[in-house]
């Protein structure tokens, strides 16, 4: 499957049991030998009562990461394919928390990506105190970031044109980052107008992706603490666009976007 680009492996492991380990997980991401995506999702039976299912997201490198916004939309609309429920409102168990996903009558999909973090511990960024804007030395340079933590850690870049951003070469140098004790996603934002911008992420594990869930809402989160942008925004990425919405700190980012199924197949691990 893939959200605007942002592609997916997507395993039931309610139905059957599934054997993974990191080496399995990185040959089923390989696109060459295996069958090749950014990230591997697993559909899995809620540990905790009043909740619909459990969604775990694997890295193609094979590390579990808490999660991705556009893997949440595939997740959702891959249960209702499979016929695992009826309902199009979802309440899902995520490792950075509990999520809500709805599927609307258009096919897309809402999620409730929850409120975002922006205390340094709880990003985690190594910062003396919680700010709009950090300096962040990367070799003989210092940009200006923001840091938010949307269940998984982002830093956030205003760049003037993402096409001429160097993100190939600030990209692992800032998921590297000493400061950033758990990595991070790194998110070049362009500013076309207060509810239209630009964006690119370099995802932790993964490489520059062509779209980014997550990335998109801590973009538009960046931007309104900086007073950059408004409460509605469309955020275009390389493989689409998505429509955010963060009215204030108290209330959830909510992402809407579509979700694509390109084949089905089986795999023998």
């Amino acid at each position: 499957m893939h959200g605007i680009g942002n592609d997916f492996v997507v395993i039931d492991a309610i139905r059957q049991s599934v054997p993974i380990d990191p080496d399995k997980l990185r040959h089923i991401a390989d696109r060459r030998f295996g069958v090749g995506c950014d990230q591997i999702l697993m559909v899995e039976t809620a540990r905790q009562p009043g909740l619909d299912f459990r969604y775990r997201i694997f890295n193609a490198d094979g590390g579990e990461v808490e999660q991705c916004g556009n893997g949440a939309r595939c997740f959702a609309r891959y249960i209702i394919d499979q016929g695992l429920t009826q309902s199009q409102i979802l309440n899902v168990e995520t490792a950075a928390g509990d999520i809500q996903l709805r599927v609307e009558d258009d096919g897309r999909v809402t999620v409730d990506m929850g409120r975002p973090r922006l205390d340094p511990a709880e990003i985690p960024f190594i910062a003396p105190k919680q700010a709009k804007v950090y300096s962040l030395s990367i070799g003989d340079e210092a940009l200006e970031i923001s840091a938010v933590s949307m269940g998984n850690p982002h830093a956030v870049v205003v760049v003037e044109d993402v096409d001429r951003a160097p993100v190939a070469r600030w990209g692992p140098m800032i998921e590297h980052h000493t400061r950033f004790p758990a990595r991070v996603n790194a998110g070049f934002l362009q500013i076309l107008s207060r509810d239209l911008v630009r964006l690119r992420v370099y995802e932790r594990g993964a490489g520059e992706t062509l779209a980014c869930g997550s990335g998109a809402c801590a973009a538009v989160v960046a931007g309104r603490i900086r007073g950059l942008l408004d409460a509605h925004v469309e955020v275009s990425l390389p493989g689409g666009s998505l429509s955010i919405v963060w009215e204030d700190e108290r209330s959830p980012v909510m992402m809407t976007g579509p979700a694509t199924t390109v084949f089905e197949g089986v795999i023998a691990l």
